[in-house]
């Protein structure tokens, strides 16, 4: 559900070709949900046969621009209204850290230790990114990018907060 759901939120903001959409997806939402060439190709397909987004040009060599229809602006705007339709929240990492009792502690402690330093990666990217969009500056509520830079702090929170309870758990081990 979430990568047509992307795809829609990207056409809202302007028409594109799968290409241009794969191209700002890596640059802003596949730090929340990433997907590949072919996954993103082939929800196309399925909005378009769906009525969500339709072909508005083609271009040289085939290349289709989409833009989102009226049906697919108003599915976007039911989703991002109706939480019901989210699945429930599963954690690979959080499984593996409740099963960590199964193994010696010097690998549960490695383990945390690599999910400190992941994380610690993780804050440094999202920096760096955050540095190449806005330069320094704080985002400005009334820019429609505003959203956009808010799910990116939330990432840069999380991830900290991941590294510090890691961190946190180790020391309790080293007592």
């Amino acid at each position: 559900m979430s990568l047509r759901i992307a795809a829609l939120g990207l056409l809202a903001e302007g028409s594109a070709s799968g290409y241009d959409l794969l191209k700002q997806f890596e640059k802003s939402m596949a730090n929340v949900w990433p997907a590949t060439q072919s996954q993103l190709y082939s929800e196309l397909n399925k909005l378009a046969a769906g009525g969500l987004i339709e072909v508005c040009a083609v271009g040289p060599r085939g290349r289709k621009e989409y833009r989102i229809t009226d049906a697919g602006r108003a599915e976007l705007q039911r989703w991002v209204a109706e939480r019901q339709d989210d699945p429930p929240v599963r954690s690979a990492g959080l499984l593996r850290v409740f099963l960590l009792g199964l193994v010696p502690p010097e690998q549960a402690r490695a383990h945390l230790h690599a999910m400190a330093e992941e994380a610690d990666g993780e804050v440094r990217r999202l920096t760096e990114l955050r540095e190449s969009l806005t330069g320094g500056r704080a985002a400005d509520p009334t820019d429609e990018s505003f959203f956009g830079f808010a799910a990116l702090d939330y990432g840069l929170r999380l991830n900290a907060m991941q590294a510090e309870w890691a961190r946190s758990v180790i020391d309790r081990l080293d007592t």
